[in-house]
């Protein structure tokens, strides 16, 4: 199919995405949206691999030339870029029963926040440097490698400390789904290929399986596509291609032997 060269709606919301753990932020929550709501929307998938996200028409959207990027046709084409901005903009606008969100003058609201800023300024950054480092780097480099796995590992077991006892990252008692949780959960959709084992991480393990569940987060994993490095993508590959299990077994003892030379021991926080 050829690539996108410009927008195609003229009301309503359209995404711009990709399948990345970045991407499904924007489709997750609109596709909450649609089932809660019935607001409906329109996307384009934006294939990064052939840098149509620096196309000018794109970047006059997101100046940053990366997804996902939404416009608004309904507020006179109101362009958002940056995932965390996106999610704030979407509750803030067409969340009124605060389904996903929280009141703007509540504590909720602020632990909200700053579980989104954990994420949009650690867990996806690391993590992003993880997946580099550990996957895709021609020569394969011990200190950064165990570094970036080993603070993904972190900051993991800081997400599970704050999911003891609770069902949800932010709201009351044992919370409530929010865009908090879906802020995070297409990293930990991909946690397996970033050399993480989630069994390490109970209450994450369990906190994933449960919004997972969920119809809307299911149909937004698939907007454009469900990617193939998700979890169970993964474990299924592993299962079926001996290439691919003989790979991730290099991987995994690469790994073992860099945090040895460097004395990683896990801790959290």
């Amino acid at each position: 199919m050829s690539e996108p060269t410009g927008l195609i709606a003229k009301s309503g919301i359209e995404l711009l995405t990709f399948g990345t753990p970045n991407g499904y932020k924007a489709s997750i929550l609109l596709e909450e949206l649609k089932e809660a709501y019935g607001k409906d929307y329109t996307w384009q998938s934006i294939n990064i691999m052939k840098n149509t996200q620096k196309e000018p028409w794109f970047t006059a959207i997101c100046p940053n030339g990366r997804i996902p990027a939404i416009v608004d046709h309904d507020r006179n084409g109101f362009a958002v870029f940056e995932g965390l901005s996106i999610l704030t903009y979407l509750t803030r606008h067409y969340d009124p029963e605060h389904r996903f969100s929280f009141p703007v003058d509540s504590d909720d609201y602020s632990v909200a926040e700053q579980w989104m800023a954990w994420q949009h300024g650690g867990l996806g950054p690391m993590q992003g440097q993880a997946n580099h480092f550990y996957q895709f780097t021609k020569e394969k480099i011990p200190y950064p490698t165990q570094r970036y796995v080993g603070e993904s590992e972190r900051l993991y077991g800081v997400l599970d400390k704050r999911l003891e006892g609770r069902e949800y990252v932010a709201g009351p008692g044992k919370g409530k789904y929010s865009i908090a949780d879906i802020s995070l959960v297409g990293w930990v959709n991909i946690a397996t290929f970033s050399g993480l084992d989630l069994k390490q991480f109970p209450n994450v393990s369990a906190w994933y399986d449960r919004i997972t569940a969920r119809p809307a987060t299911q149909k937004g994993f698939a907007i454009p596509n469900e990617s193939q490095l998700r979890n169970a993508a993964v474990a299924q590959k592993l299962k079926e291609d001996p290439e691919a299990q003989k790979k991730a077994e290099e991987n995994a003892k690469f790994l073992e032997e860099a945090k040895k030379q460097y004395n990683y021991k896990y801790s959290s926080p």
